[in-house]
This record gives structure tokens, C-alpha cells and sequence, in this order.
């Protein structure tokens, strides 16, 4: 649609952030490209090594395995009509989609802003790497996840995290006065969103200034470990809490436990407040292959270029998923049976599948049963994953029985 182009650009294709829309559909579409231009960031390094490459199936195998996909046909939820996974890429507004089976690249997929040496916003799946830090440091008997949040962070002890144990923040079942309905203009998380916006704040503003501060007043609502709560602000203190365990801050930490050993082509990075804290509930941006690279890792519980990063028993805390019970409550209708914990969408399905989430669209899939791992990036024009998945969960099913089956044109 011509945004940003141009030196300069034309005053009707300009996006900024401080015309408040960077983020409204269409113009979405280029930002999620483009965060590094909006915002300031904090790099996750990859460090000064080569990048390992990903393993591909073989070039002439590609192009018959990428145009049997396409033609895979599923019938969306509460839909009485067949769709073509070609079809549900446009229909979901993707970015970029990268498969891999068995270790090997079978598909991949750019449109809209992204290539591949590009980057994407992540959205909420930025809160499934702090829940992985931290599954990683309770495996390695650093981090107590029993314990009372204030073990590590005393500074939230008179407010609702106070009461609240690390395993619930981990697993979001803390009981928070915080509304996070994107759709409402009065929600919390406007107030979140203002606070941790690293611009000057407008006259008269007598709020928190970045997200540390503005954790320090939520309020209790109800009793902790009782039900599933959506709440971002609940990743932003695991962070917290990750850095006071490791003696880094969150992105340091992010880089030395994962990135910069996984082979990763890009270093990622994630915004910031006006003080420098990453906004860990969902401002990382990253290349898609390098999400595929964190899928593998997840898939191979902690093994990935022949190298272990981290105990086999992370992985599997996270599959085991957290109270259904409780994730039942929270009227996830799209994910019926499903349960989240720390900080991953468990579906308790019969191949065992689990995936970081975020908001326009974003996952990366898991499913071990198929040795799959799927990685979407979309700019879908609304946030709730409810309109998508309808359509997005069946294909990606679909696809996985593919790869099981005869149809499959690789060891």
C-alpha cells in the first residue's frame, strides 16, 4: 500500500507512533515489520558465532511437498465448507510460515512486509520465552517455583503479586484487578500500555512511568490459584523475576540461556519503557527461522545442532499443562480442553500439540506426535485469535496428518 516509502514519505503514508494509529489496520501491516523503526529496543544478541543453518529436504522435493500442502483441504470450525491451506494463508493475513518435519524445513512461506531476513513482531508470544527461562532455571534448581514471589521480588510484597506463589504468576492463576479487553478503550491495559510508552507523557500525566512502576500498584481481586487469568502484567514480573535469579537483566539473560546458543541467523529484540525495561508480555521481533529454531528446541525437549541447552524435563513440565479446571473458566471457546502453563497454550490434544500465542495471529505450533513444528507471523486486522483460529487450527491438523501419512514424500 506504499507506506513509508519514499524520501521523505508522503504525509498519507506516514506511520508513527505519535499519530496513535500505528497499529490500526491496514497500517498494521507495515509495522509489524517495522517496530525497530517505532520504538526504542534492547537487543537479544545472537552472539559473534556463525549461524548453523536450518536443514531443508531436498531442493527437487521442495516444490511437490510445498504444492501438495497448498492443496490440503479442511473444513474450519462450525463451517460447513472446505478451505485449501493456500486458501487460509490469505484468509488469516500471513506474513510468513515456515514447517518443519522430522529437523527439516518443508515449507516456507513470506508475503505482506516480511522476507527472510526480516523481522516480526512476536506479540505475546514474547511471553512464552520468560516462561521457558523460567522452566529452565526451576529444572536447574535455581529458581523455586513454590515459593512466594516476593522470595525475589520483595518490592511487590504490598501489592497483589504479594500473596501470590511464582508457579501462579507462571501459570496465570493469580487473582489480578487488571482488565486486559483490547477492545475496550478504558481497559487496564491502556493504563499498562501508557505507562510503559517510552515517549514524553502528555500534560497532566500523574500515572507510573514504565511497567516496573506501574506493577508496584495492582490490587488483589479474589483469591489466587482458583482460575485462569489472561493477564500480561503477570510476564513482566516472571521477567523480574528471571533477572534477580540469573544476576542479568531479562534480554541478557534471554540471550545466554537460548539465543546465542541455538545456531540463530538474526539477533532479536524486544521494546522498551522509558527507564530501558523490555516489555517482556510482547514487544520481542524476530525472523521467522529463528522461531522455527526455538520450535525445534521445544520439540527435541532442549536439544537442538546436536547440543543440549537444557534439561528434557522442561519441555515436559510444559506438555503436562497446567488446571484445565481452571483454564475452563476463562471462556477460551476455540480451545476447549486446553489448559496453559508457564506462559504456553497446552491443547491436550491426541498428538499432544502446545504453542506460544500471540495476538494478529502469531504461534509457534508444536505437535510431537507429527514432528511437526509450524511458525506463523500474520497481521490479522484483529487482535483475538478467537477469529482466527476456526480456520488456523484445522489446518494446521490438517497438515499434520499429511506428514504422518503415506502422502509424505521423506524419511
Amino acid at each position: 500500500m506504499g507506506w513509508m516509502q519514499g524520501v521523505p514519505p508522503a504525509p498519507d503514508k506516514r506511520i508513527s507512533v505519535a499519530a496513535g494509529d500505528f497499529f490500526a489496520f491496514p497500517k498494521s501491516r507495515w509495522s509489524v515489520c517495522h517496530m525497530r523503526e517505532l520504538f526504542p529496543t534492547i537487543e537479544v544478541s545472537r552472539g559473534i558465532g556463525a549461524p548453523v543453518p536450518l536443514d531443508y529436504v531436498p531442493h527437487h522435493e521442495f516444490a511437490d511437498i510445498r504444492a501438495e500442502i497448498d492443496a490440503l483441504t479442511f473444513t474450519p470450525m462450525d463451517g460447513d465448507e472446505e478451505m485449501t491451506w493456500a486458501e487460509s494463508l490469505a484468509a488469516n493475513y500471513t506474513d510468513g510460515i515456515l514447517i518443519l518435519h522430522k529437523g527439516q524445513v518443508v515449507y516456507e512461506w513470506y508475503s505482506g512486509c516480511l522476507s527472510e531476513t526480516g523481522q516480526h513482531a512476536m506479540m505475546s508470544m514474547t511471553k512464552s520465552l520468560v516462561g521457558l527461562l523460567a522452566e529452565i532455571l526451576v529444572a536447574e534448581g535455581r529458581l523455586d517455583d513454590d515459593a512466594p514471589v516476593t522470595d525475589y521480588v520483595p518490592e511487590l510484597a504490598d501489592t497483589a503479586f504479594g500473596s501470590a506463589s511464582v508457579r501462579q504468576v507462571m501459570d496465570m492463576t493469580t487473582a489480578l484487578a487488571f482488565d486486559e479487553n483490547y477492545d475496550d478503550p478504558n481497559a487496564d491495559i491502556w493504563a499498562y500500555s501508557a505507562a510503559g510508552n517510552p515517549l514524553p507523557k502528555p500534560p497532566g500525566y500523574d500515572g507510573p512511568i514504565g511497567y516496573i512502576e506501574y506493577l508496584q500498584t495492582v490490587e488483589r481481586d479474589g483469591r489466587h490459584g482458583v482460575a485462569f487469568g489472561y493477564k500480561t502484567i503477570n510476564t513482566d514480573v516472571l521477567a523480574w523475576i528471571v533477572a534477580r535469579v540469573t544476576g542479568m537483566t531479562y534480554t541478557q539473560a534471554l540471550s545466554d540461556m537460548l539465543w546465542s546458543r541455538m545456531g540463530a541467523e538474526q539477533s532479536a529484540y524486544i521494546t522498551g519503557d522509558a527507564v530501558g525495561t523490555p516489555f517482556a508480555g510482547g514487544g520481542m521481533s524476530a525472523g521467522l527461522r529463528d522461531l522455527g529454531r526455538l520450535g525445534l528446541l521445544l520439540l527435541n525437549e532442549g536439544v537442538i545442532n546436536g547440543e543440549r541447552l537444557f534439561p528434557a524435563d522442561v519441555v515436559e513440565s510444559i506438555r503436562a499443562g497446567g488446571s484445565r479446571r481452571a483454564f475452563a473458566r476463562a471462556g477460551f471457546d476455540t480451545l476447549a480442553g486446553g489448559s496453559y502453563r508457564s506462559m504456553f497454550w497446552v491443547f491436550h490434544n491426541d498428538n499432544g500439540a502446545f504453542a506460544a500465542r500471540g495476538v494478529y495471529g502469531q504461534t509457534i505450533y508444536v505437535d510431537p506426535a507429527a514432528e511437526m513444528v509450524l511458525v506463523r507471523l500474520a497481521s490479522y486486522p484483529k487482535p483475538k485469535n478467537a477469529l482466527i483460529d476456526p480456520t488456523s487450527l484445522p489446518a494446521y491438523q490438517a497438515v499434520a496428518d499429511y506428514l504422518m501419512s503415506s502422502r509424505s514424500k521423506y524419511p
